[in-house]
């Protein structure tokens, strides 16, 4: 039903979400302007603490998934808002104290990322269990929107906030938002139940021949090594379960890489933007706050869009332009012309984005069964943090033998053989003994 509201409890989700949003993107690059401004970080330093912080964290969180999920969820959501609270109220409490250093931000920054995997698995499988089936795509669509509104607004106020009060303010807001997304969730109320473990796959679940025999095969060697054996095949099955269906594999394999590859690049263009062709700190600002309104043009598209072309060529269709548009910033001039183009081409790529993204999160969220959602969620965020470190790393080196243009369109021409890796047929199983099929291609109940 088209405009129907995904109810008063998915609406203090929502509002949890987008305060923490708000407060993330307002912290935005927060701990590398506190190293610079406080404590005079070198660009090692400083490149040590942006890299190297998410990757601890995302190693840290491996035994994080199934912990997760066979706990119920809004409890454990709680604790990881509370837990960055903490840790990210430390920093300004060590600054008004005189001890702030460097170790203590890459311990927080480890803490933090660690919380922010652990409370991603939580909610993705919370919203599944929260809003009626039919209504998943509406409230992926709000997020995916409230995402892009938070990342337009907050790091230009709180670049002005830390010009203003000071380093660390940005950060003991971020804080503060956590603990008021932590008060939203737990005013959704209402009574969940304790999860419980399944002795066998089930429905989609099963699969096909080769993924039961992974999935006996996994089963039989956990069992075999006690409890440590069940303890690492538990940690180890969000991967094995992205890997043994083809419904995910490739869009697992496709986000990783497309995800990988523009946030490899970001910094070089920052580099060439500001230092190479001379634009000002506030264009720059202006090249990537401009675009995100394509962010919100796309989340309200992606749902009438589905309605009339069927979920698979949308997300297709959609995950294909995306990988059109950054090849194009290596061509980037000086003045007005150069400005205008990163504008456009930026904005093309958000747009695409939005549309993408909350048709694939909802795609995803239906094919994963209840007790499989927290670990696989973990996995696949795991999985795009240590990538996004690696390949930032890697096409840093790039940049210093090879300049960053050269770099910035070698990750481009990658990102355009990324759409094979999309699902070129829809897998979705359709309904028995009808003669109608699901324009959104829906496994039915």
């Amino acid at each position: 039903m088209v405009g129907r509201s995904p109810g008063r409890r998915f609406r203090w989700f929502w509002a949890a979400y987008a305060v923490s949003a708000f407060g993330t993107w307002l912290a935005f690059d927060a701990f590398a302007l506190i190293a610079i401004l406080a404590l005079d970080a070198g660009p090692a330093e400083v490149s040590l603490l942006a890299a190297a912080g998410p990757a601890v964290g995302a190693l840290v969180a491996v035994p994080l998934g199934p912990w997760v999920e066979f706990r119920r969820k809004r409890p454990v959501m709680i604790a990881m808002d509370l837990v960055r609270f903490a840790a990210l109220m430390s920093v300004p409490a060590a600054h008004l104290l005189g001890r702030l250093s460097l170790a203590q931000l890459l311990v927080v920054a480890v803490v933090v990322g660690a919380a922010d995997i652990a409370f991603t698995a939580a909610s993705g499988a919370y919203l599944k269990a929260l809003v009626r089936p039919g209504d998943l795509l509406v409230a992926n669509g709000r997020l995916e929107a409230t995402t892009w509104t938070a990342t337009a607004l907050g790091p230009p106020l709180g670049t002005a906030a830390i010009g203003l009060l000071g380093p660390v303010v940005s950060v003991a807001a971020n804080a503060v938002s956590f603990l008021l997304s932590a008060a939203g969730i737990r005013a959704i109320g209402g009574r969940e139940p304790h999860p419980t473990r399944t002795a066998t796959p089930s429905g989609a679940e099963a699969g096909t021949g080769a993924e039961a025999e992974v999935e006996a095969t996994t089963r039989a060697a956990a069992g075999a090594g006690g409890g440590v054996g069940a303890r690492a095949g538990d940690m180890l099955e969000g991967w094995r379960y992205i890997l043994a269906t083809p419904e995910l594999r490739p869009l697992f394999l496709n986000t990783v890489l497309v995800n990988g590859l523009i946030m490899a690049s970001s910094p070089l263009l920052a580099v060439l933007m500001l230092g190479d062709l001379g634009f000002a700190p506030w264009q720059y600002g202006l090249a990537f706050g401009v675009p995100c309104a394509g962010g919100l043009i796309g989340s309200r598209l992606a749902r009438p869009l589905v309605a009339r072309f069927g979920r698979h060529r949308v997300m297709l269709t959609a995950g294909t332009l995306r990988a059109c548009w950054p090849l194009g910033l290596a061509f980037v001039g000086p003045g007005p012309a150069g400005l205008l183009l990163v504008i456009v081409l930026e904005l093309g790529l958000i747009t695409c984005a939005g549309v993408f993204n909350p048709v694939f999160a909802t795609y995803r969220l239906e094919r994963l069964p209840s007790d499989r959602i927290a670990r696989t969620l973990a996995a696949w965020s795991i999985t795009g943090r240590t990538s996004v470190a690696a390949m930032t790393g890697a096409w840093g080196l790039l940049a210093g033998l090879t300049g960053p243009r050269v770099a910035i369109a070698v990750a481009g021409l990658l990102l355009l053989a990324t759409p094979l890796l999309l699902p070129r047929h829809d897998r979705t199983p359709r309904p028995r003994n009808t003669g109608r099929t699901s324009s959104e291609g829906r496994t039915p109940a």
